[in-house]
């Protein structure tokens, strides 16, 4: 959903990605730097101590950041391959996983609530990953994309401590209805 909202954003983007490439640092250095902050953001979490869901959420946010900064700065540079798609698209699902991980040893939220958070978000990207390599676009298709997943965990689980088992809650339900959204979209465009 907040995909689609990237072409209105567009200018501001490209500057952003103008002015980190100014850095003289790669896409790929961008890239690991979201997935250390997603790192700290899951360690903040699993450590439970005072504060620690809003230092985890803003931790998390700051990943968020730099998960687009790393694809504006290959643009800016003209760098754009498919090796640096691929790393962000794994460093992608491994900082999801590894903030899941956090949530349930911090033990704000049930082990099985977490298992089925994780499994429903991985599914919504192996969808899209199997979509496309049929030739099927399904980048802004649904309600729950990755971007929307973590801003949930990360600006609700900031308003309190319990509030982050209702964000796994609510990352279930809208990674379910995205993963249907996802299989009805493909199945249609799909003509054997």
């Amino acid at each position: 959903m907040l995909n689609n909202f990237r072409e209105w954003l567009k200018p501001a983007l490209q500057n952003l990605g103008k002015a980190f490439a100014s850095t003289g640092l790669s896409a790929n250095f961008w890239t690991a730097v979201g997935l250390a902050f997603a790192f700290a953001s899951a360690v903040v979490y699993g450590l439970h101590l005072q504060y620690s869901f809003v230092i985890g959420g803003v931790l998390l946010l700051v990943s968020g950041f730099f998960d687009m900064v790393d694809g504006q700065v290959a643009r800016a540079l003209g760098t754009t391959s498919k090796k640096g798609a691929f790393l962000d698209s794994v460093f992608d699902k491994i900082s999801e996983v590894a903030i899941f991980l956090g949530i349930l040893v911090g033990n704000y939220s049930q082990g099985y609530l977490v298992l089925l958070a994780i499994g429903l978000s991985l599914m919504v990207s192996y969808t899209r990953a199997r979509a496309e390599s049929l030739g099927v676009q399904l980048q802004g298709i649904g309600i729950g994309e990755r971007a929307e997943r973590l801003l949930v965990i990360a600006i609700l689980g900031m308003a309190g401590a319990a509030f982050l088992n209702y964000a796994v809650i609510i990352v279930i339900i809208i990674a379910g209805i995205t993963l249907v959204q996802r299989i009805v979209v493909t199945a249609r465009k799909i003509s054997d």
